[in-house]
């Protein structure tokens, strides 16, 4: 909640990229990224910001696979610290029975209170 979704993403994004570089031999040159709809990364690669990039690029599409196995893991293993919201099912989407949870016990730290004021100010915790 401290920065926006967007800034969150392009953070983790370019935290990502000098991750992979890291690991590459020490000649490597990334030259060219191609994202999904995220444009303006603080790193120093020619950027291809592609809608519906999934769709359209198969690395795109490879990585938003990747990505959301590991988004699921790590709610899945997020259900035995936080077992009362179900996150094992609900993967932190806002289905009715994480909402219905969420009001009878409010929001743990995984929560980003951005997503859930409706639900805070009807507790008064906003």
């Amino acid at each position: 909640d401290e920065i926006n979704i967007l800034q969150a993403t392009k953070k983790a994004f370019a935290e990502a990229y000098r991750n992979a570089l890291a690991h590459c031999p020490g000649d490597y040159v990334c030259s060219d990224v191609f994202v999904d709809a995220v444009k303006e990364l603080d790193i120093p690669a020619v950027q291809h910001s592609l809608i519906h990039g999934d769709a359209l690029c198969y690395s795109i599409a490879a990585a938003s696979i990747v990505a959301k196995v590991e988004r699921d893991r790590y709610m899945i293993a997020a259900a035995e610290k936080f077992p009362q919201y179900g996150f094992e099912k609900n993967v932190g989407y806002g289905t009715k029975q994480h909402m219905d949870a969420l009001r009878e016990f409010g929001p743990c730290e995984l929560h980003r209170r951005s997503f859930i004021k409706k639900i805070l100010a009807e507790r008064g915790e906003c």
